[in-house]
């Protein structure tokens, strides 16, 4: 009976131990790994529902996209010398010392051979790429997926948004792109690269949105598409893909220094002036005859408004479609067409989306109150934006913007000192003196400059002439203007 018993016991103890243990066990895969069993199965549907997994391959994708993808090849003629002077000769009267290192240099002549890409969108040969691809190219070869190349000729280009339309004449019927909407675009949406970077063709990288809308000082319609799919030289007016395999992008620019960071121009704005470059060879954009500042912290308290929103005019243009409706300077320009407008580059956009003929409503604020004014859109000529431009940058023939985080980050500098020039008109004195876009402002007199404010005091106190000191990429000079 003792023996019973005893057996018993042990078999009860023996029971608990085990239970004990696998209870345990449970316990520490629990804390280690999280649920099992049926929960693991809830929580991987609602993982799986709110974030859909990653692509596990881009080849089916990149396969059927690449035969619309081309190589752009260019050459062009490069003179130098023969018109270089000593830029010290106007204050030291042709010293010999400076001569000996700045004086007239004899002219040559070589060809200058760069690479980019495009893409095919039409059966018949239409490609779009880059401005800055094309321009001033005297041979333009394309070469095709499967080897074949044929020169092309410039349909149309527009350096604003560094947009270029050309045409080959293929043998037969080629494969087209097609064409997505890039305003559904969202920030972390998947996208596909392909392009020719460093020559190498036919290369596909892929990457993530990394935000919509960044202006970047590359033009007054900035309005780029940022990523991190790998963009590099060569892949300038190459596509960029959504996942349906539609063109969302133009692949243009990456940041000095920097990695995971380029930046597309939107479908969409190409498609906005496909027909213009196809028909004209040119973009014709809307003009109302007014110029425009952003409302900083000072104008607000001054003008007592509640906040920053809308854009100041600071000239109207006499007999311009502004003028005739009755805008007047030092009113508000608060929404167009119902659409609020943020600021100068929002208007800008705004305004050069509309066609010539079309009838506007504009809403300005004027004494605190709201008056609604309808204005024809009119095209603007090249002496209005003379004109324009005159009034910002006071006859010498450039305007100035203020550095943004992102100008900072594209151009690789720092962010403390100096305007950025955003555009220089042909023929100006600072045309003459060779100042360039994206040229960095540090000094105007040996001024330091810090804001557009400062800029323009002391481009005020001018009355003949001004130095600037400039900074281009890492080379520091000073640049004298005159008007």
């Amino acid at each position: 009976m003792k023996k019973e018993k005893r057996k018993t016991f042990i078999m009860f103890l023996l029971a608990f131990l085990i239970g004990f243990f696998v209870v345990s066990l449970v316990e520490v895969l629990r804390s280690s790994f999280g649920p099992i069993g049926p929960e693991v199965q809830m929580a991987s549907a609602v993982s799986t529902a709110e974030s859909p997994p990653a692509p596990t391959s881009f080849a089916g994708l990149a396969e059927r996209l690449k035969p619309a993808v081309v190589n752009i090849s260019t050459t062009k003629t490069i003179r130098t010398g023969g018109v270089f002077r000593s830029p010290f000769d106007r204050y030291f009267g042709g010293d010999d010392f400076f001569d000996r290192f700045f004086g007239d240099t004899p002219r040559r002549e070589f060809k200058q051979k760069s690479l980019g890409s495009g893409f095919i969108i039409s059966h018949d040969g239409y490609v779009f790429t880059n401005n800055h691809v094309v321009e001033q190219a005297e041979k333009i070869l394309v070469k095709l997926s499967d080897g074949k190349e044929y020169e092309a000729k410039i349909i149309g280009k527009d350096a604003k948004t560094d947009i270029a339309l050309i045409k080959i004449k293929p043998d037969n019927s080629l494969p087209v792109v097609e064409i997505g909407d890039s305003e559904k675009l969202r920030v972390g949406d998947w996208v596909l690269a392909i392009g020719n970077p460093f020559g190498l063709e036919q290369t596909v990288t892929a990457g993530i949105v990394s935000a919509k809308g960044r202006v970047i000082g590359a033009g007054p319609y900035d309005n780029f598409i940022q990523t991190d799919a790998s963009i590099n030289p060569g892949n300038s007016g190459g596509p960029l893909f959504n996942m349906e395999g539609k063109v969302i992008g133009i692949n243009t620019a990456i940041v000095a220094q920097g990695q995971g960071i380029g930046f597309a121009i939107p479908i969409n704005m190409a498609k906005s002036i496909l027909p213009d470059l196809k028909t004209k060879g040119k973009v014709s954009r809307g003009w109302i005859g007014v110029s425009v500042q952003d409302i900083i912290e000072d104008i607000a308290q001054n003008l007592k408004l509640k906040d920053r929103n809308g854009v100041l005019i600071s000239e109207v243009f006499e007999g311009d479609p502004a003028d005739k409706a009755g805008l007047r300077t030092g009113d508000i320009v608060i929404g167009i067409n119902g659409k609020k407008i943020k600021d100068t580059h929002e208007l800008l956009m705004v305004i050069a989306s509309f066609h010539v003929g079309d009838r506007i409503s504009v809403n300005v604020l004027r004494d605190s109150k709201e008056i609604t004014f309808q204005i024809v859109v009119v095209e603007r000529k090249e002496q209005q934006e003379l004109a324009a431009l005159k009034g910002k940058s006071e006859g010498f023939g450039m305007t100035v913007q203020e550095i943004t985080p992102e100008i900072a980050r594209h151009l690789g500098i720092s962010q403390k000192i100096g305007v950025v020039v955003s555009q220089v008109q042909e023929g100006s004195p600072a045309d003459d003196a060779g100042i360039q876009p994206m040229d960095i402002i540090l000094q105007v007199n040996k001024v330091k400059i810090y804001s557009s404010n400062d800029y323009s005091r002391e481009i005020s106190k001018a009355k003949n002439g001004i130095m600037l000191l400039i900074k281009r990429g890492k080379a520091t000079f000073f640049v004298p203007l005159r008007k």
